[in-house]
């Protein structure tokens, strides 16, 4: 007998029920999220605008806390604190909306005028100019689009073209809405946050494609009963392994939240909306996508 059971056996669930009505929200969203993309922009961080970074080595510990409020009573602008190695030892960036020599160079000795009461060794500084922040742009969404073409082509090759256009759409609905989510809340949105959208490209591919073998397989087994009622059959069977995946992935993402630090906030911010999109897309994106895509039910005995 399992430990926890989050469904009971013979769940019957009418989840295509209300496709039409979740497939609409879903629009909605979709629309929504490309709206506030091209009129609000995303909140680039320091990875991606330029700015100034300094490594700084502390003889004594340092509460990264309380540096970071006196870094952000400087009025610089946008800041991060980093520890690297030892905790004695902190990478400062700073953005430099300006980016120009003159700026970052004011800029560096302000903050070594705030620190010279601290007995501090400087490592290294440097610049990140708009250029090298603009090739990490473009560099980041051909990561993402060799990701979804990846995708497309795996599952058209292990499913019907049905299931691949489905899954894709899925995707594109759950990176469209992480960007959304960011664009709307003007989070911070950096290098780790384009290792998030595409670590949630994998979260909900895998979530997608347990689901749609099952459907699969309940296509063989079922000849006579409607397609809605074979995808209902399908996420009812599979809904236990969906819910717990979820469940344990978010709470170990809730930890890390809390005692992760200001780092990698953006980070696990983007993995939990992630996961939830992620788990709603593949109930009720990618699944009902299926029937308006009319799959074909015949399904051959060698797939």
């Amino acid at each position: 007998m399992p430990f926890l059971k989050l469904v009971k056996t013979g769940t019957d669930i009418k989840f295509m029920k209300i496709k039409r009505l979740t497939l609409l929200v879903s629009s909605f969203l979709f629309l929504l999220s490309l709206i506030s993309i091209f009129t609000k922009g995303l909140n680039l961080g320091i990875d991606f605008t330029g700015g100034s970074l300094i490594e700084v080595r502390f003889e004594e510990k340092i509460s990264l806390n309380n540096l970071r409020s006196e870094m952000n009573n400087l009025d610089l602008g946008e800041i991060q604190l980093q520890t690297i190695g030892e905790e004695n030892d902190v990478v400062i960036r700073v953005q430099d909306k300006n980016n120009d020599a003159i700026t970052q160079t004011k800029t560096i000795e302000v903050i070594k005028n705030s620190l010279k009461d601290k007995s501090v060794d400087y490592r290294r500084t440097e610049f990140v100019g708009p250029k090298v922040g603009g090739e990490l742009v473009n560099a980041g969404i051909i990561a993402v689009i060799f990701s979804l073409i990846g995708i497309l082509f795996y599952i058209w090759l292990r499913f019907q073209w049905n299931f691949a256009i489905g899954a894709i759409i899925a995707l594109i609905h759950d990176v469209i809405l992480t960007l959304g989510f960011f664009s709307v809340l003007q989070l911070e949105f950096n290098l780790a946050t384009v290792a998030a959208v595409l670590t949630i490209a994998g979260y909900s591919i895998n979530d997608t494609v347990v689901i749609y073998d099952r459907i699969r397989e309940t296509m063989r087994k079922y000849k006579q009963i409607t397609f809605d009622e074979i995808i209902n059959l399908a996420l009812n069977g599979t809904l236990s392994r969906t819910l717990m995946t979820s469940l344990t992935t978010l709470l170990a993402l809730t930890a890390l939240f809390i005692f992760g630090g200001v780092v990698i906030s953006s980070f696990i911010i983007a993995l939990i909306w992630g996961v939830f999109i992620g788990t709603y897309s593949s109930l009720y994106v990618a699944s009902p996508l299926l029937i308006f895509l009319k799959t074909d039910k015949r399904v051959s005995e060698q797939d």
